[in-house]
């Protein structure tokens, strides 16, 4: 196993908090040096706040422990592709590798990561990888709604 799926695994393992408490199951960390110091999961509806995604919290959690919100160095694993809030936050944040699972189908062209950052001249650039463990990430958010409908 690679240290990208290493990650990933414990973005899912936050996915699987948010779906435990009733929540899109969307998990994230973050690493610098191949130590986690940030997670977190989807809370949006527990908090009554739309902000509280789960690479938001994981984004939190990692500046708290570094004393800083700049997390250069730092890369984030993320169980969906970010929404553009969640990307604007992760470029403030100066992260530098931003990797995802599963694809976001509301997300147009326009939305996704690389189109963002190239129409934007304010954002700080970051390597955006997609797709690693994609299946488990996918599954996670189908068996969710399937059960919601």
């Amino acid at each position: 196993m690679n240290n990208d799926e290493k990650w990933m695994r414990e973005a899912i393992k936050e996915a699987v908090k948010a779906q435990n408490h009733g929540e899109v199951p969307v998990g994230a960390v973050v690493i610098k040096d191949e130590v986690m110091i940030g997670k977190g999961h989807n809370q949006s509806i527990s908090l009554n706040d739309a902000t509280a995604h789960a690479e938001i919290q994981a984004i939190r959690s990692a500046g708290i422990m570094l004393k800083n919100y700049r997390l250069k160095g730092a890369s984030i694993y993320i169980t969906l592709e970010p929404c553009s809030m969640c990307m604007g936050a992760i470029s403030h944040a100066r992260i530098e590798r931003v990797i995802f699972g599963a694809n976001d189908s509301k997300n147009t062209d326009e939305l996704r990561g690389k189109k963002v950052m190239s129409n934007n001249p304010s954002f700080n650039r970051f390597e955006l990888l997609g797709g690693v463990l994609d299946r488990e990430c996918s599954k996670l958010l189908k068996t969710f709604f399937k059960k919601r409908r």
